[in-house]
C-alpha cells in the first residue's frame, strides 16, 4: 500500500509539471507582441520542441528574429513560392502543386509516411482536416486521418478517412495505431 501511495504521489507531481509547463508555454506565447505571435504561429510547426523553447526564451524582438534566422526557419519560409507563402499565412487547405515544405508549415510533420522519399510518398496526419491547420496532428482524434499523396515534392491529392482497424498492425505503417 505504501508503494502505491508513492507511485500516486510521483504521478501527481508529473501531471502538475506537465500542466504547469503547458501554462508557461501558453503564457510565453501570449506575451509576444501580435506581429511576433503571428510569425510564431506561422513557423512553430516546422520547429523542434527545443527550438520553440529557445525562441520563447529570447527576451527581445531582435533576439527572436535573429534566432529564427540562425535556425533557418525564416529562410525556409522565404524560399517558398509566393502562392505557397500566401496559402500558409491564410491557413488555406493544401492544394495540388503545393510544395511539401509549404505543407509542413501548414500542418507540421506527418505522423507517419509511406513510399519513396522524393519520388512518391503518402503522408498521414492524425485528426480531422479542419483541425490540422490550427493544431497539426491531433493524436487524441486519430480515429480520423488525412492521407496526402506527395509526388516529387509536391502535393498531388489528399483525402480524409477513418482508418480500418487492423488487429495485427503489421501493414498499417502507423507506429501509434
Amino acid at each position: 500500500m505504501r508503494h502505491v501511495r508513492q507511485v500516486l504521489r510521483y504521478a501527481g507531481v508529473m501531471v502538475a509539471m506537465v500542466v504547469l509547463s503547458g501554462c508557461t508555454y501558453e503564457a510565453a506565447v501570449r506575451q509576444l507582441p501580435p506581429p511576433e505571435r503571428t510569425a510564431f504561429y506561422t513557423y512553430h510547426k516546422v520547429m523542434t520542441a527545443g527550438q520553440v523553447r529557445g525562441y520563447l526564451a529570447k527576451q527581445t524582438t531582435a533576439e527572436r528574429a535573429a534566432y529564427l534566422e540562425a535556425i533557418g526557419v525564416t529562410q525556409r519560409f522565404q524560399a517558398l513560392d509566393a502562392q505557397d507563402r500566401e496559402a500558409v499565412l491564410a491557413s488555406q487547405p493544401p492544394a495540388k502543386g503545393m510544395s511539401a515544405d509549404a505543407l509542413r508549415f501548414l500542418w507540421g510533420k506527418p505522423a507517419y509516411t509511406k513510399g519513396h522519399t522524393g519520388h512518391y510518398e503518402y503522408w498521414y496526419y492524425l485528426g480531422p482536416f479542419m483541425e490540422l491547420a490550427q493544431y497539426g496532428n491531433v493524436y487524441s482524434k486519430a480515429g480520423v486521418q488525412v492521407e496526402v499523396y506527395v509526388v516529387a515534392g509536391r502535393v498531388d491529392s489528399w483525402i480524409e478517412f477513418a482508418p480500418d482497424v487492423d488487429t495485427d498492425n503489421s501493414s498499417s505503417g502507423c507506429p501509434a495505431c
